[in-house]
């Protein structure tokens, strides 16, 4: 696919209208969360810039992530950032395979060297290379390849941007992120197992309107998605402040749609937009279907605890253990208490001899 026609061009060539142009602009630019004045701003920046070729790679993964994305609301946002992109090389929805998968990915490459974007969903694993290979190549060696070239990268999911699942201990592969490998290109984490389209393709659209990378938080996630937490937006905030919490999946306070703190939600603790673009077109999201968050954004969440262990439980699962830690705690605050006394005793008597 020729990527010298700009995006303005490549639309008006398909029959697409100034006016749905211009209401996509102005799609963008809320769901980058940028006031309306940048709306024109948008369309002009759209309406000149080139289709950037990109190359997305599949490593330790369940196609989870190729599968949001192509469940995508559209056929408004998504349909005009994938008809405004060229898709070069995909191993899951290219029509090409073996050596001629092989060869797109290198002429895509050489055709726009420096220039285009890469795409990554999957840990990769260090422990032996033959865990996953593609085209008889490691998963090391066709990510550090691919990305000399590459402008940005773009790790999608949690299993890119921090190891996920395939990471989780014991480890057996020896999975790493891909920000673990590359060093010298700029890394957008977009997290999630797996990711919200819409996030997806709105950091392609961040990309393609400025060229820029968007601002990102202390993960590398960009702070249009990820700048709050779940809890922050949720609708059962107000019933969380009330101190009314379900205590179990379908008692009363369930049906009524009181907190789930209490069997196990993460949303206080996990940055992602689920409780504001949802999911299935922003028909519902995890949450609001009844069940908690299991904090799929965050690193390592698969090895922090249950997921329904409230967060104020940690690990100290059982009654017995926390009995336990309640009586370990006080004899350590009375062994404190003790000392402080003492303490306070000697010093007195020092000041009184003196």
């Amino acid at each position: 696919m020729s990527t010298r026609m700009t995006l303005g061009e490549r639309l008006q060539s398909q029959g697409v209208s100034r006016r749905a142009f211009l209401k996509f602009c102005a799609a963008t630019t809320s769901l980058m969360a940028l006031p309306p004045t940048m709306v024109s701003a948008v369309a002009a920046a759209l309406d000149r810039a080139k289709r950037p070729s990109v190359i997305w790679l599949s490593f330790q993964e369940c196609t989870g992530c190729t599968e949001s994305l192509t469940r995508s609301d559209g056929p408004t946002l998504e349909r005009l950032i994938f008809d405004a992109i060229s898709l070069d090389y995909h191993h899951t929805l290219q029509a090409a395979s073996g050596e001629a998968a092989e060869a797109a990915r290198a002429s895509a490459m050489a055709d726009n060297w420096g220039q285009y974007v890469v795409l990554v969903d999957g840990a990769i694993p260090l422990g032996n290379p033959g865990f996953s290979t593609i085209a008889g190549i490691s998963n090391v060696d066709m990510l550090m390849e691919t990305v000399t070239g590459a402008a940005a990268v773009v790790a999608i999911g949690s299993c890119a941007a921090f190891g996920g699942i395939p990471k989780a201990s014991p480890n057996p592969t020896g999975a790493v992120s891909v920000g673990h490998l590359v060093q010298d290109k700029p890394i957008i984490n977009v997290s999630g197992c797996p990711p919200i389209p819409v996030v997806i393709t709105g950091v392609l659209a961040h990309l393609l309107t400025f060229g820029t990378i968007p601002d990102l938080d202390p993960h590398g996630r960009p702070m249009a998605f990820f700048g709050e937490t779940i809890h922050d937006r949720c609708y059962r905030r107000p019933f969380y402040e009330k101190g009314l919490f379900a205590e179990s999946f379908d008692d009363e306070g369930a049906k009524k749609g009181w907190c789930l703190y209490r069997l196990g939600c993460k949303g206080p603790v996990t940055y992602n937009a689920c409780a504001v673009t949802k999911w299935n077109g922003g028909v519902s999201y995890p949450i609001q279907s009844g069940h908690g968050c299991i904090g799929c954004s965050e690193p390592n969440f698969w090895d922090k605890g249950g997921f329904y262990e409230a967060l104020a439980r940690g690990r100290f699962a059982t009654p017995a253990a926390l009995a336990t830690a309640a009586l370990a705690g006080a004899a350590v605050g009375a062994g404190a208490t003790l000392l402080a006394r003492h303490r306070q005793k000697k010093a007195t008597a020092q000041e009184k001899q003196s």
